[in-house]
């Protein structure tokens, strides 16, 4: 990272990304960081009695209509997209250029 301030939401979600299953390395890879900061990261959030306040806000909250109706269109789009795409990448070679 830059010289700027990490604030404390950006460690957050950076651990959330890290406790999501993803390894350590390819997260701060990912976030330009040194393994072993977010390790550190991780580690004081795990020690700290408030850590339940950070997992709190990993925790699944009812979604409302709209968010549901949001989420499946964007879900839609995502596979819509995705076809377009393997059509481009199996078509002619001048489409596949456009593709990549």
């Amino acid at each position: 990272m830059s010289t700027s301030v990490i604030t404390e939401e950006y460690k957050r979600q950076a651990v959330e990304l890290a406790l999501s299953g993803r390894s350590i390395g390819s997260v701060a890879k990912e976030l330009g960081l040194r393994d072993s900061v977010l390790q550190r990261w991780v580690d004081k959030l795990r020690q700290e009695p408030t850590s339940a306040a950070w997992r709190h806000t990993t925790q699944a909250t009812p979604m409302s209509g709209d968010q549901a109706s949001e989420i499946a269109r964007l879900r839609h789009e995502n596979e819509r997209l995705r076809m377009e795409r393997d059509i481009l990448k199996n078509g002619p070679s001048p489409w596949r250029a456009c593709a990549a």
